[in-house]
């Protein structure tokens, strides 16, 4: 089983667009390939992100974050060393693949090049999507 961390920016474009991978991505969450990996700080980011640049009501926004949850597995992060990023507010994400053992997918790789120093992958959704066997 492949664990993963979803980037905002994924979910967000998901929203934005049903044409692409990162709604491919988002439209098979659920999927025995993978494991969605949550920490509380990333569902409140999603949450904030998500009603303050989309145009989707609340309650849709609400009911995506809810399914996510569901399936989704929570982890304690414990902020042990930061900054680590250049982007200090994607300290989190990085913090969170790396306890739980997961492929970072985001459009922002370059913002996740020390990700490697952990041993962690970072990928595009599309590339994830490769990795996985749902697209060519």
């Amino acid at each position: 089983m492949t664990n993963i961390v979803i980037d905002t920016n994924v979910l967000l474009s998901s929203i934005y667009s049903n044409k692409g991978a990162s709604y491919k991505l988002l439209s098979i969450i659920d999927s025995p390939k993978f494991t969605v990996h949550l920490s509380t700080t990333l569902l409140y980011e999603y949450e904030e992100i998500l009603k303050l640049k989309s145009e989707m009501e609340e309650k849709y926004i609400d009911a995506i974050l809810n399914y996510i949850c569901s399936i989704g597995k929570q982890n304690r992060i414990f902020y042990l060393w930061r900054p680590k990023l250049k982007d200090v507010d994607d300290d989190f994400l990085l913090e969170l693949a790396v306890k739980s053992h997961s492929i970072i997918v985001t459009l922002n790789g370059k913002d996740f090049k020390p990700a490697s120093e952990f041993g962690r992958e970072v990928m595009t959704p599309k590339e994830f999507l490769q990795y996985i066997g749902e697209i060519s």
